[in-house]
């Protein structure tokens, strides 16, 4: 029996190969995503970004994070490499509608933003009761009849 998965997160891999190139491609914001218990959890590298800087937004089946990075860079400093990115960066993700968008929470801790997503009831896997339903041959009535000389047969049940 093949198990059907829930996955909110199942065109993200396409999706980001499509407009970034390959999967190797480095980013400034990179991302693990995984489900834990009942909640998908994203977790962001965004180390040097300051939290107030940080916006989530969750908008119809789009979740947005953007976040800025500042340049530290010392007045009168040469700099020999520089390959830390700086600026505004946002990645948005498309959601599930099986997910719980009203229930949403981020914390960001040592440069980790990490948003965590509750799958929504309707889309959590339930148990279906099973009733016993009667048998074909079940509530068929029984005839009994007399013989021809008066005394009664045994019953013969209809259907049998």
């Amino acid at each position: 029996m093949s198990s059907l998965r829930f996955d909110p997160f199942r065109e993200l891999d396409r999706f980001t190969s499509e407009v970034l190139g390959t999967a190797r491609t480095p980013r400034p914001m990179p991302l693990d995503a995984f489900r834990e218990g009942a909640n998908y959890v994203l977790r962001f590298d965004l180390p040097g970004v300051d939290e107030s800087s940080l916006q989530v937004t969750a908008e119809n089946t789009t979740l947005t994070v953007r976040a800025e990075r500042r340049a530290e860079r010392p007045e009168g400093a040469a700099y020999v490499v520089a390959e830390r990115p700086v600026g505004v960066f946002q990645r948005q993700i498309a959601l599930s509608n099986g997910l719980d968008l009203a229930a949403i929470s981020a914390g960001y801790t040592d440069g980790v933003l990490t948003v965590t997503i509750p799958v929504a009831e309707h889309a959590k896997p339930r148990q279906i009761s099973v009733e016993r339903t009667p048998s074909r041959h079940e509530g068929h009535k029984v005839i009994s009849g007399g013989t021809a000389n008066g005394r009664d047969r045994q019953p013969a049940a209809v259907g049998a």
